[in-house]
């Protein structure tokens, strides 16, 4: 743990180091890594395993997009047999002579190949490869959204990470200011110009500081084990983060809105599952007409049977033929499949309307807590300089012996206070300020 350098100039002026807080730096950690937020959130989509699943189904989506998974094209199958028998036959003629014939051995084989296509279905075929078009466009929307909230994570976690890594400078600030007066204390105690009470006041305030100290230290950790989950990797990595924080202060409401509706993955999910239930509905309509197809073929066929009037056959040539089917009535099913896709459209325009409302009143309340939290940050930020001059003052009168212990500590309480009410409005504007960019689907990694 460092301790506060403190010293006096010429006019007696402290000097002592929460101008390192306020100004967001720290000295290197020992055996820490630097993580910055870009090399975080990279980590973060190569590892993530929900964007490697969401990747898995947006390939096979692709995969499944093609003529033959539609129905489009023809299917070529080839068969092939070859089998026999060895019985033992008795038979009657007609002239009542019996006749036996032991170990009698048939024989058949034959092979071909069979071509199937439909031609005609009702146009089904086109609006079923639509609808697998659709699909791939919604697990590349799926996809958007999970790679979003993998980055809004991150920086989330990266944030507190931050927050809290500049918490436990403020308290280790705090901690110091209480070593140096206990030491005071026994300094005063030991010329005789101290009083008992005096240090174990200090004493009471030191170990009361030091368990906030280590508290934080503990949140900090707990912060660092949350981001190495985000980022899919080792969670025992120690590391520190870069303490700046840029917070974007001239999102415009307006703008968002109308970026929100172009690339807001919910949004989008939502208007696909509403075109796929209309092509679904087309679909149905389709099986109201005649479903036509072609086959063609090639098939060789061979058979032996000693007791048959033919002991030996043999065929091959070229089939091929035309057929044609029509639904003429399914005891009202079609009807009923209408029925229920036509509901299923309306399933769908209420799904995306809803959502389209709830995304809304996300933005507008995250925009208000957002420029609320701007407003918050520029108070604290003045509450600080306040509490730093007014601490400042305090410790110089303390050293010169005009203000009692007590004075300090309530001065040294309200500059803690006004550094944690601060940097939690800095972290409480970047959230609010991630959240806008990720509802409007322009979240990325600066």
């Amino acid at each position: 743990m460092k301790m506060l350098n403190y010293m006096l100039n010429k006019r007696g002026t402290v000097v002592f180091s929460f101008m390192a807080v306020l100004a967001m730096s720290t000295q290197p950690a020992i055996a820490q890594q630097n993580l910055g937020l870009e090399a975080a959130i990279s980590v973060a989509l190569k590892n993530n395993y929900d964007i490697k699943l969401v990747n898995n189904d947006i390939q096979i989506a692709k995969n499944n997009v093609n003529p033959g998974n539609a129905g489009m094209l023809p299917r070529l199958d080839g068969s092939f047999s070859d089998g026999g028998s060895r019985q033992n036959i008795t038979r009657t003629q007609s002239n009542g002579n019996q006749q036996t014939l032991d170990g009698v051995r048939n024989t058949s084989m034959n092979y071909g190949a069979a071509l199937g296509w439909t031609i005609f279905d009702g146009l089904q075929m086109f609006t079923n490869y639509e609808r697998l078009k659709e699909l791939q466009k919604l697990g590349e929307v799926n996809a958007k959204a999970t790679i979003l909230t993998t980055v809004s994570n991150v920086i989330n976690a990266y944030y507190t990470v931050l927050k809290e890594q500049q918490l436990v400078t403020a308290r280790d600030s705090a901690l110091d200011i209480s070593q140096m007066r206990l030491r005071i204390a026994n300094n005063k105690l030991t010329i005789g110009r101290g009083s008992k009470l005096d240090v174990l006041a200090a004493k009471v305030d030191y170990n009361t500081d030091t368990s906030a100290y280590l508290q934080e230290i503990n949140l900090l950790k707990t912060a660092k084990t949350a981001l190495n989950q985000v980022m899919a990797r080792d969670l025992n990595i120690d590391f520190k983060v870069d303490e700046r924080i840029n917070i974007d202060a001239t999102l415009d409401y307006t703008t968002l809105a109308g970026q929100m509706t172009q690339l807001n993955p919910d949004l989008q999910n939502a208007f696909i599952n509403k075109k796929i239930a209309e092509l679904n509905l087309k679909q149905v309509k389709g099986q109201r007409y005649p479903v036509v197809a072609v086959n063609s073929g090639y098939e060789f066929q061979k058979s032996a049977s000693p007791t048959g009037f033919n002991t030996q056959t043999r065929s091959n040539g070229f089939t091929y033929g035309l057929t044609a089917s029509l639904n003429i009535f399914n005891g009202f099913l079609q009807r009923q499949n209408e029925r229920n896709a036509k509901i299923g459209i309306n399933s769908s325009e209420l799904s995306f309307e809803k959502t389209k409302q709830d995304i809304n009143a996300q933005l507008i309340s995250t925009y208000q807590n957002y420029r609320t939290n701007l407003d918050l940050l520029k108070i604290e930020k003045s509450n600080v300089d306040i509490a730093r001059q007014n601490l400042d003052i305090t410790l110089e009168k303390y050293r010169l012996g005009s203000i009692s212990p007590l004075e300090l500590r309530e001065a040294q309480k309200n500059s803690i206070d006004a550094i944690t009410r601060y940097l939690d409005a800095q972290y409480q504007a970047k959230l609010t300020e991630i959240s806008l960019k990720e509802i409007s689907g322009t979240l990325n990694i600066q």
